[in-house]
């Protein structure tokens, strides 16, 4: 990079970092506690993917997305995802129609899908072949019906909530469909301060409405200006070191080859690579580090990997295992 380039990208990354300030202070104002998961989920949209929330109810996931949508000034639908839903209620469907002189025709009827930011609640609560109907639109940005390709709106993302599988009517989401969320951002409870904040404020007869910040033209070149931070060669090397670590068959790490059933595939590596720079420039850096890996690998690793169920036995899990691949990099 020249000096001028450099420069550039630095005074560009400046007046990216005050806008992100504002976007934060905006969610503060609806979303209490939570500094880690609203910071991850940014991540995961600046870096143009989707984001799979795991929490149990109440802990403000669906109340994160209204307010993201708000924020970055994005169009958004909500689905409710039942035991009952059927695809064609995602995608949209062909309705036949007669115009008047008789002749008839197919008219394609857009679903919810076809907004900026699509919140999929509780995912998990609706049949696998529902689920699967989330595939194509998250892997390609478009919808296929009757032989006929829908593009979606851009940006595109997927902002789906989970309830824990051990919940009484649940789906496990197949692998396929868990491999296309960037990251997968666990929800604990708020600490009893932001529960006491949240309390107080959700209560009284006003609510506090944030304010829009950006629209989705400047998301996405907040988007782009994240694929131009370089990755040392030295980053690359330990992105790839830990994903290989995580597969069983290759795996040098004691007792992953035992205690993984399988592990994170190739859009793990990308994933990685994607989300360490957005983590650079959250923090005002021209390039990411191993710190920003440490810090990201478990969201983005921990639903692209299974331990085995002798592992579940021994009280082993994913984050377990994923803590020791971290220490492997020094």
């Amino acid at each position: 990079m020249s000096d001028t380039t450099v420069k550039e990208l630095e005074r560009e990354i400046e007046r990216t970092i005050e806008r992100l300030g504002q976007v934060k202070t905006q969610i503060g104002r609806a979303i209490f506690g939570q500094q880690a998961v609203v910071e991850e989920v940014l991540t995961t949209l600046l870096a143009g993917g989707h984001t799979l929330l795991v929490g149990v109810p109440g802990l403000a996931k669906t109340k994160l997305a209204e307010t993201l949508g708000r924020v970055l000034g994005l169009s958004e639908k909500r689905v409710q995802f039942t035991p009952d839903l059927m695809p064609g209620d995602i995608i949209g469907s062909e309705v036949l129609e007669e115009d008047s002189g008789g002749r008839q025709h197919f008219r394609f009827i857009e679903g919810p899908i076809f907004a900026q930011l699509v919140m999929a609640d509780e995912i998990n609560r609706a049949s696998p072949r529902t689920q699967a109907a989330l595939l194509q639109a998250m892997q390609e940005r478009k919808v296929t019906v009757a032989g006929h390709d829908h593009r979606l709106p851009a940006p595109f993302h997927v902002l789906a909530t989970q309830n824990p599988i051990e919940q009484e009517g649940t789906y496990p989401l197949p692998e396929a469909q868990l491999d296309r969320f960037l990251m997968q951002v666990n929800i604990d409870y708020p600490s009893a301060g932001a529960e006491r904040q949240m309390m107080i404020a959700t209560t009284t007869a006003s609510e506090v409405v944030p304010d829009q910040v950006l629209d989705g033209e400047q998301l996405m070149a907040m988007q782009s200006l994240v694929r131009r931070l370089p990755v040392s060669e030295s980053l690359v090397e330990a992105i790839l070191a830990l994903v290989r670590a995580g597969r069983p068959e290759s795996s040098t790490v004691d007792g992953v080859r035992e205690q993984v059933a399988w592990g994170p595939g190739p859009r793990a590596s990308q994933a990685l690579m994607l989300v360490t720079r957005v983590r650079a420039l959250l923090d005002g850096r021209l390039a990411p580090s191993l710190d920003d890996l440490r810090a990201l690998a478990p969201p983005v690793l921990r639903h692209r990997m299974a331990v085995t169920f002798a592992a579940r036995a021994d009280g082993i899990g994913v984050d377990d295992v994923i803590e020791r691949l971290i220490r492997r990099i020094g």
